[in-house]
């Protein structure tokens, strides 16, 4: 007598809306989802008043078994899923990646692998520049999606079964959308254009938050090389507070007192009560004091040791002028061969192949130089020309224009 078909546990089915709040639970269903090809994931936090993302609630579904998770849940161990996020055997399937996977190296310093980022795939299969999932499904299925529980507080309990429902629909739907760019990818040959990109995703430096690091985030301006030291300093100053206390940066100090305090580069406590910047009594805190050591810290800099700072240098004319046709020649590139623009080069990109002689750019590199790079390279040395013919722009040899 032939053996029943196998069936899905109960209460991993998306009918029945039950949350895994159990070890044995969470067990149970990962195991089941590791006897699946992928998995299709995404996570629910907070971190507006927190430093680390707080998470709150995970979504799983393999093309037979979804579930939610509450990691909140009292004595959960979340170690089988941190198991089935490095279980190599599997693909994880996210949209938008980069936040998901951050929560995972924060959690384990360990990156989910192999992972396909359905985002990135439309990307490369001609859908634009950051597609939404909403829009991805739309496109994808013809499904409208309900985004109406889209701003819950996940860290509230209990949650209803709407935003249930909703949170369950981010994975489900993601199923379909994955099978279907994955099709694509390979029909098209461009499968390692994708590899080529969860390579960086994947790069646990991505993740990395180093204080010494994080000025570089940080948009204004400071008048001059002491002021730069400074801000080097009292960026790392804050960023070690802000992850020492799990606060956000700006509970600490917001930027523009920072900017303040690198221009004016106070070497006394009672020096600080003069800016606008800070509130009043701020002089007299124990903050005051850090902050004061962090200017100094940054005044005893050798200026030799700083880094080179070149994003805010104004371009020369020929550059923009430079700048202007690398723009047009990859959206000419771009339409030509259904990518969005943006995953083959960005402003960045075309800024260095501009303005340096010798750019390390990823528009240089594999698939992407194929497509624009080589072409930049040459109309920079003046060996192409833009023309239009029938209505699209081509580039053309210089001696024939």
């Amino acid at each position: 007598m032939p053996s029943p078909p196998p069936t899905v546990q109960s209460g991993f089915r998306f009918a029945a809306m039950n949350v895994v709040t159990s070890t044995d639970g969470l067990a149970a269903l990962c195991r089941e989802l590791a006897r699946s090809s992928y998995v299709a994931v995404d996570t629910e936090f907070m971190r507006e008043q927190t430093f680390w993302p707080k998470l709150c609630l995970i979504q799983l579904a393999g093309p037979d078994a979804e579930a939610i998770i509450d990691p909140l849940a009292e004595g959960l161990d979340l170690a089988p899923f941190w198991q089935l996020m490095t279980d190599r055997e599997v693909v994880k399937v996210f949209h938008a990646a980069r936040q998901d996977l951050e929560i995972v190296h924060v959690k384990t310093r360990a990156l989910p692998a192999p992972v396909f980022d359905t985002q990135v795939a439309a990307m490369v299969c001609g859908f634009g520049d950051s597609i939404s999932y909403v829009n991805l499904v739309k496109r994808i299925s013809g499904e409208d999606l309900d985004k109406t529980s889209r701003f819950t507080d996940w860290s509230r309990r209990p949650l209803s079964q709407k935003q249930l429902h909703y949170a369950l629909g981010d994975v489900t739907h993601l199923r379909k959308v994955y099978t279907s760019l994955k099709k694509m990818l390979e029909d098209s040959g461009r499968a390692h254009w994708l590899d080529e990109e969860m390579a960086t995703l994947l790069d646990p430096g991505t993740y990395e938050t180093l204080p010494e690091d994080a000025w570089r985030r940080l948009k204004l301006k400071v008048r001059g090389r002491k002021s730069l030291a400074v801000l080097i300093e009292l960026a790392a100053w804050r960023e070690r507070a802000a992850q020492g206390q799990d606060v956000p940066r700006s509970r600490i100090i917001r930027d523009e007192a920072l900017y303040d305090i690198a221009n004016q580069m106070p070497t006394e406590t009672k020096q600080l009560a003069e800016l606008r910047t800070l509130s009043d009594g701020f002089s007299r805190s124990q903050r005051a004091k850090e902050i004061v050591d962090a200017v100094k810290r940054g005044l005893e800099r050798d200026p030799a040791s700083l880094p080179s700072v070149t994003a805010n240098s104004p371009s020369s004319g020929d550059v923009n002028a430079m700048c202007d046709m690398l723009r047009v020649l990859l959206k000419a590139a771009a339409q030509r061969h259904k990518v969005a623009p943006r995953l083959i080069a960005d402003a960045e990109d075309i800024e260095a192949i501009a303005s340096q002689r010798n750019p390390d750019v990823p528009a240089l590199k594999g698939w992407r130089r194929e497509l624009f790079g080589e072409d930049a390279l040459r109309l920079k040395r003046g060996e192409l020309a833009l023309t239009v013919r029938n209505g699209e722009v081509i580039a053309i040899p210089a001696a024939k224009a």
